[in-house]
Parts: structure tokens; C-alpha cells; sequence
């Protein structure tokens, strides 16, 4: 506290001008700290001793719905020994508080935030699960929906009601006239399923903000009073044992007329603050930030080296320019953003990943593309036909969310291992094309592992899972196409890890040994210098690794044809995953080939 206090109250003084509030906010920081648990407290100085914890090489990453996953969190509890033999070192459960059915968007329209959905569990339960986590030597990461609440939250509903103390915390307007000038500037978040972004209620003859979904209310951060509420349910969250608390579409949390109600200054301040208040209650509580924008408006949520702001935030643009490269076989866009990412400070530390629960939006740089004759209408379209297969020769499956007719924009869905192939492979019972679809599917697990920060993969991912298209005969999920890659996870088909003869054995044993690899090299760490090469062939990426006088080289073929090149630098080298030594330093890549070379 004594490290933080001046900035603490210069900025909230800033923000709100209101002593009384800061006072509070202070006497219940020190509540929370107060209450923490004697173990939580032992992470916290051990954590104080080594605050880059979150950046260690063996960190990996599992999303995971808690029914889908194990029906509920004491089920999880009872899977974390696959969970530890898939090398996961943290596990993201996907939304568990209390919501409504049929209008939880997937659990982020949240209407108790001090207590689990009822068929997962309880807090006592979640807190179960965090201990016995951290036995294990296993991290816990969590959602925090800061944005909204769902409209049967105990604000909203006291606000339907027309008391003013809690109409206060949301935007609420009685004609239409400022509704209309926020409309001017501030793009749709779903313009198809939920167009604008105001909601009337014709109970108190008011509109309210939902950016989002007409059930999910906007929270006014500019009333100091929703700062301090949220910031007690952040602190309570830490002190149940979250490790890594994802603070959910950062950029929306604060609001202005005649803006985009994106990137406000005032929205760096207050995650700022929140940095500082988890270092002075919670130090072992990490941030994640999600912020689907583009890369130079998601670098400044670090804040910077001397005042930061989040310890992490997701590699959103990478990842689609990924799939954008799969379907193009052509990684310059990609070679050019990695150059980027790995021009910035290491202490800048992105969560890299193939797909998510979310939908893959083409939000890429197309100012760039036009140079090589990419369009970005006809190139998003080519982008859907591809992954949905409709494109000859493609062998992705997936569909398509939020597609809207009249911009003939619209985002995709899948599944990492559907997008490869190994659906339609399988369907077609092709041998051949089973082996090319798991190959690639593997070489894009290399390459992410080869990437600067942290990967993190979706439940399922590591069997090699495929699309669930049941979600069609259920009324609440059947018009959100995200439940595709959502679908409950297979523990028969996880039975054939061991099995190298089956697909889930293939790429579990693959990804083992990759995670295995890089938990135990240095130069697969966050202090190594990673760059891209020029491999001279615009459909094969090469990147290099180099730590302590070793270079590990990356070459991934992206496309399905064979691929000779030289190594970079003269020299023998041992590859990785076949142990066999190259004294000529010229290697073969097969169709969606990868490698891994140390230079010896």
C-alpha cells in the first residue's frame, strides 16, 4: 500500500473527485486482506519473490466448460490427474456463475457474482477445487465479467424498478434522443442477432446500453460506486484462490458520447488501478486481458514496463492471421505480425492459442493484403467458404456466426481439429487424408509452441476432437453456432491417448512430447530471442529460437505439397521429434510438415 497510494488515490481522485469513496475502497482492500487465506497469503510472498511466475516455460494453458469438461467442479476435481498427464499447468473454467437460462451467452450475463451456477457447484466448491489445484502444482483462472450484468442481477432488477441509487450504475435514458447520438459512433457488437445498443424497457419508460445482448446491462464506471463493488467481487474472486483472473472485453468498460465507447483513456486507468489493488491485497493474482483489437490498440493494455497494466493479454490477431495463412498457403501477413510481436519488450507476455470458445472473427490487416491482391469482402468470403468446405479441395468443416447479408461480413466456427480436416477425413474413412489432416493439425500446435509467451489449448484440442453438431436440438443454443466447438468432451475417445495407432493417440503423445520438450529447454523460455527467417518460400515459416549460445530453428510448412530447404546457419543439427542428426543442414518437410532443429 505504501508503494501504490499516491498513484492509487491520484488516479481515482481523477476519475471520480470523491474522498469518501476512495476512503471505503481502501478499508475494504484491507478487509479482503485481512480474510485471505493463510496459504493464499504464503503464494502471495512467494510470488512477490518471483513476480514472473505467469512467464515460466512449462506454463500451459486448458479452456474448459465445467459440465462439458466433468459435469461439475467437484467432477473436475476428480479429472485433474488428466489434466497433470496433459501437462497443463493452468485451467481457465469457462463462466460458472449464476445465470439465467436461455439468456446467459454463455454464462457472461452474470446475475449473482457471489455465487456458482447451482448445477456446478458452490463456492465452497470452487474453493475446494483451487486448493486442491494448487497441491498440485496446478494455477486457476477465471472469467470476471466487468462490462455488464445480466438483467435479472439484484442492480438491474432494483433498477426496473425505478430506484434511482441503481439506475445510476447503468445508462439509463428517457427518450430516444441520446440513445440515437451514441448510435452514430458506436459500432454493433452482433448486428445480425442483436442489432444497436440500447434496450427499451417500456416497465419504467427508459433505454438502457447493452452493447452486447439486450439481457446484458452496461455498467456505468463513471459512478465510483461500480468500481468499488466490482473491485470487492474482483478481490473476493482471489481470495476463493483464482490465480489468473481474465478480465472480460476490457476495452467497452468505459462509455462517451460521440466516441466508439472503445480505448478510452479511462479504461487504462481503472485497469491501472485494479493492477495495484491485487498487488497491495492479492500478489499472487495475475491479469489477463481480453482484447479482440488490433494489434497497436491491444499492446497498450500492458501500460508500460514502469506502471503496468495487465501481466497478459490473448494473441487475438495472430491467430486468425494463422487460419488466414492455412487457407492461402502463404505466410508473409504472418511472418510480418510476428515480427511485430517480437519486437516489443519481453516483460509483454501474449496467451498464444488456435481457437478459443468464441467464434474466429477476420479482423486482418487488409491495408497490407490489397498489396498482394487481397480484397476484404471477397477475401473474408473465400475465408467462410474455405472453412466451412465449401471451397474445392477444402477439407475444413465448421459454420459460420453472425453472418450478415448486407456487409456479407461474418465470423467462423470450429473446432482445431474440424478446420484441419480430420472430420471430413474421418467421414470419408481416407486413410491419406487422415494422415495429412493430423499433421497439420500438429504442426500447428509446433508452431504455437515455438511462439513468444504462453500457449493455451481448448479441452479436446489435445484428442484431436472434433465438431459437435448437437447443439442443433437444443432450443436455448440451436441460433448460436459457437456451441459447435463447445461440445462435451469425449472421455471414450480419451481412452486412445496411449494408442498410437488411433488419432487421439497420435496427437496427444505429439503434444506431450512438445510440452515436454519445452518444460525442460531453456531456449523454449521467455528469455530466449525469438525472430522469424526468411526460409526463401512464401509457404513455409521458419522461426529461430536462440539462448545462451544454443539456436533452435522452426520450419512449418503450410502447405500440402513436399518442401526441401537449407537451415539457416552451417553446421550439424539434431531434430527433435525424429533424433535424427543433419550434418548437411538440408531437411525435407512433407505436406503440412514441421520441424524443430537444435543446432549442436
Amino acid at each position: 500500500m505504501e508503494k501504490h497510494q499516491d498513484e492509487l488515490k491520484w488516479l481515482y481522485m481523477e476519475l471520480y473527485q470523491n474522498e469518501d469513496m476512495y476512503a471505503e475502497l481502501c478499508s475494504r482492500m484491507y478487509q479482503y486482506y485481512t480474510e485471505r487465506k493463510a496459504a493464499l497469503k504464503k503464494r502471495d510472498r512467494e510470488r512477490e519473490v518471483h513476480p514472473d511466475w505467469y512467464r515460466r516455460k512449462d506454463m500451459l494453458g486448458m479452456m474448459l466448460y465445467i459440465d462439458n469438461f466433468a459435469g461439475n467442479l467437484k467432477g473436475v476435481q476428480k479429472k485433474l490427474d488428466y489434466i497433470k498427464e496433459s501437462n497443463v499447468s493452468f485451467i481457465h473454467l469457462m463462466p460458472f456463475l449464476d445465470t439465467v437460462k436461455g439468456k446467459s451467452d454463455g454464462g457472461y450475463a452474470v446475475a449473482d457474482f457471489r455465487k456458482v451456477r447451482p448445477d456446478l457447484g458452490t463456492m465452497d466448491d470452487l474453493a475446494g477445487l483451487a486448493a486442491k489445484c494448487h497441491n498440485m502444482g496446478i494455477d486457476v483462472c477465471m472469467d470476471f465479467v466487468m462490462n455488464h450484468t445480466s438483467e435479472e442481477h439484484e442492480w438491474a432488477v432494483r433498477a426496473r424498478n425505478g430506484e434511482g441509487e441503481y439506475m445510476s450504475r447503468y445508462f439509463f435514458y428517457d427518450n430516444a434522443w441520446i440513445p440515437e447520438q451514441f448510435e452514430k459512433t458506436v459500432p454493433q457488437v452482433f448486428p445480425t442477432t442483436a442489432p444497436g445498443n440500447f434496450t427499451w424497457i417500456p416497465e419504467i419508460g427508459h433505454y438502457v446500453m447493452t452493447t452486447f445482448y439486450p439481457y446484458q446491462w452496461d455498467l456505468n464506471y463513471g459512478n465510483p460506486r461500480v468500481f468499488n463493488e466490482m473491485m470487492y467481487n474482483f478481490l473476493f474472486f482471489a481470495n476463493q484462490g483464482m490465480d489468473i483472473i481474465r478480465i472480460d472485453a476490457v476495452p467497452y468498460i468505459w462509455k462517451e458520447m460521440g466516441t466508439s465507447c472503445r480505448n478510452l483513456k479511462q479504461v487504462h486507468t481503472i485497469v491501472r488501478m485494479m493492477r495495484m489493488i491485487g498487488e497491495i491485497v492479492c500478489p499472487a493474482v495475475a491479469l489477463l486481458g481480453e482484447v479482440v483489437m488490433e494489434p497497436e490498440k491491444v499492446v497498450p493494455y500492458f501500460g508500460t514496463v514502469d506502471k503496468p497494466e495487465c501481466h497478459m493479454l490473448y494473441n487475438v490477431t495472430t491467430m486468425a492471421t494463422t487460419w488466414h495463412t492455412v487457407a492461402v498457403h502463404d505466410i508473409r501477413l504472418l511472418k510480418k505480425q510476428l515480427d511485430v510481436v517480437n519486437g516489443l519488450p519481453k516483460e509483454y507476455t501474449f496467451l498464444n492459442y488456435l481457437r478459443c470458445h468464441d467464434d474466429i472473427g477476420w479482423g486482418l490487416d487488409y491495408d497490407t493484403l490489397k498489396q498482394w491482391q487481397m480484397e476484404e469482402i471477397p477475401h473474408k468470403q473465400y475465408l467462410n467458404d474455405y472453412f466451412t468446405g465449401k471451397y474445392p479441395g477444402s477439407e475444413s468443416r465448421g459454420e459460420l456466426y453472425n453472418d450478415d447479408p448486407v456487409t456479407k461480413d461474418a465470423r467462423f466456427c470450429g473446432t482445431t481439429a474440424s478446420m484441419c480436416g480430420i472430420e471430413s477425413a474421418g467421414f470419408e474413412q481416407d486413410k491419406e487424408k487422415m494422415e495429412k489432416a493430423v499433421r497439420k493439425d500438429l504442426m500447428l500446435h509446433a508452431y504455437m509452441f515455438m511462439q513468444a509467451g504462453i500457449p493455451m489449448i481448448y479441452s479436446g484440442d489435445e484428442i484431436g476432437q472434433v465438431n459437435d453438431y448437437t447443439y442443433k436440438e437444443d432450443e436455448e443454443k440451436k441460433t448460436d453456432s459457437r456451441y459447435i466447438h463447445r461440445g462435451t468432451f469425449k472421455w471414450d475417445l480419451a481412452q486412445n491417448r496411449d494408442d498410437q495407432n488411433t488419432v487421439e493417440g497420435q496427437i496427444f503423445q505429439t503434444l506431450s512430447y512438445m510440452e515436454k520438450i519445452r518444460a525442460q529447454e531453456d531456449i523454449l523460455g521467455p528469455e530466449a530471442e525469438v525472430t522469424t527467417w526468411d526460409t526463401g518460400d512464401q509457404e513455409v515459416l521458419g522461426i529461430i529460437r536462440k539462448h545462451n549460445g544454443k539456436s533452435l530453428t522452426g520450419l512449418f510448412n503450410f502447405n500440402n505439397c513436399k518442401k526441401q530447404l537449407t537451415l539457416p546457419e552451417e553446421g550439424i543439427y539434431h531434430e527433435l521429434f525424429t533424433g535424427e542428426i543433419l550434418e548437411n543442414g538440408t531437411i525435407t518437410l512433407p505436406e503440412y510438415g514441421f520441424t524443430w532443429c537444435i543446432k549442436q
